[in-house]
């Protein structure tokens, strides 16, 4: 299994735990994301995921309802994008994002796998469970998110202004903040 596979079902799968996860009676908490319950976390990644990878190509089958049921709707969605990654053609087709022109492989790496691991946060905070992210993607995420420009990252609400920490704050902490979240 290549990397970017690896990474986006190790990815993923922390997510869908979490999914899988939520009392029926936590679906409408309100999660960090201002305004956005946890089913809004959940129905905000299946609804972009599942219409900017459909215009790429990606066959969708229908999807149940966020509202109706959440869980089926995520993994109908995060299985529909692994099977693509193993469509050797479909992986290497050239997407146009808007930070560059890349593989599909490339994209689902740099933009769903990012995406879905800060939103894992969010609906582990919205319903109580877990809230320790991956520290390896942690690390990549460090990393990415520093080398892009802010004007480029916080564009179209995508991330909030950052939060100031302490100075000994660990780094899941200050990934957070720079990306305006409260841990």
């Amino acid at each position: 299994m290549n990397e970017i596979v690896e990474r986006y079902e190790r990815i993923t799968g922390q997510f869908t735990d979490r999914v899988r996860g939520v009392p029926a009676d936590a679906w409408d908490n309100p999660s960090p994301c201002e305004g956005w319950s946890a089913r809004d976390v959940v129905g905000h990644l299946t609804e972009w995921i599942s219409a900017f990878f459909g215009a790429q190509g990606v066959d969708f089958p229908p999807l149940p309802s966020v509202e109706d049921d959440p869980v089926t709707a995520w993994e109908t969605v995060c299985a529909t994008i692994h099977a693509a990654l193993a469509d050797p053609a479909l992986a290497a087709k050239p997407v146009e994002t808007p930070f560059s022109t890349q593989s599909f492989a490339e994209t689902v790496d740099m933009i769903v796998t990012g995406d879905v691991f800060t939103h894992t946060w969010d609906l582990a905070r919205a319903t109580g469970q877990d809230d320790t992210l991956d520290p390896d993607q942690l690390q990549r995420m460090i990393a990415g998110i520093g080398a892009m420009p802010d004007e480029v990252l916080r564009a179209d609400g995508m991330f909030g202004p950052p939060i100031d920490v302490a100075d000994d704050a660990d780094d899941q902490t200050r990934f957070l903040a720079y990306v305006g979240r409260r841990a």
